[in-house]
């Protein structure tokens, strides 16, 4: 089974958890989900109902948790942690996890000083620790690691929920894809054009010099022909060459002695 559809099949979960009850006693919910090792999508329980009912209550902080879990990383929570519950062990595991796909969104060439920093790892052996067993193994990621380069280099990583107004961005870098791409295809179009003309020019200058070449011939033959034609006239006229045969068979002429 792909990571989609594991995704797919709890979300359905928590989000029938989230409809069925009340704001006041989500908070044990929003805890399992952010918990939960192969769940990285929250936007469909964000848009639960009951869950936006959280807003302004004493219960807010973990409206705000659920937040962090779908847009967030493990440096915001650093930033915010005064005004958040502590996570879990399973939490903090999750949101370095979710931090790394946010890495890859953007860079699919991560340092290792940069991961180590985004994830608050001493050392280069507890990284790569990480990154295979943690991210690799969990399948949100594929990709290898350079130890020469200190770096691992991204080959796929899963998606996390748009963030408010990254949808707007994504819909302006499509159309300028749509665009380049329209721009590419007339200028792919026009080089075609050019090409075929060329073959066209080619073919016709091919032809010409297949005629001349085929001119040449005949003038040739004609000319070997009239010059073979002269000579047989020559050895046909009368008192023309004598034939050799013809010469010896002829009785020879005997001179008589003078007296």
């Amino acid at each position: 089974m792909d990571i989609e559809q594991k995704q797919a099949e709890h979300i359905d979960h928590f989000v029938n958890q989230a409809s069925t009850l009340k704001a006041c006693a989500l908070w044990p919910l929003i805890i399992e989900a952010t918990s939960h090792p192969s769940l990285f999508a929250f936007s469909e329980i964000l848009s639960v109902p009951t869950v936006s009912e959280l807003q302004g209550t004493e219960n807010s902080l973990y409206l705000d948790v659920l937040r962090l879990f779908a847009h967030g990383t493990w440096t915001d929570y650093k930033n915010n942690a005064g005004c958040l519950p502590q996570l879990v062990p399973d939490q903090v595991l999750k949101l370095k996890q979710l931090t790394v796909l946010t890495l890859a969104e953007v860079n699919k060439v991560l340092p290792y000083d940069q991961l180590m920093q985004e994830l608050d790892v001493s050392n280069v052996r507890e990284l790569e620790d990480f990154l295979i067993n943690e991210c690799m193994y969990a399948g949100i990621v594929r990709g290898k690691l350079d130890q020469q380069r200190r770096c691992f280099e991204v080959q796929f990583a899963a998606g996390r929920d748009l963030r408010p107004g990254q949808l707007g961005n994504m819909l302006q870098t499509l159309s300028n894809w749509l665009a380049t791409s329209d721009n590419l295809l007339v200028s792919i179009q026009e080089k075609i054009k050019w090409a075929d003309s060329m073959s066209e020019v080619d073919r016709k200058h091919r032809k010409d010099v297949e005629d001349r070449v085929e001119e040449v011939k005949k003038s040739l033959s004609l000319k070997a022909d009239n010059d073979f034609r002269g000579h047989e006239e020559i050895y046909s006229e009368p008192g023309g060459v004598m034939d050799y045969e013809e010469d010896r068979s002829r009785p020879k002429r005997r001179r008589h002695p003078m007296s």
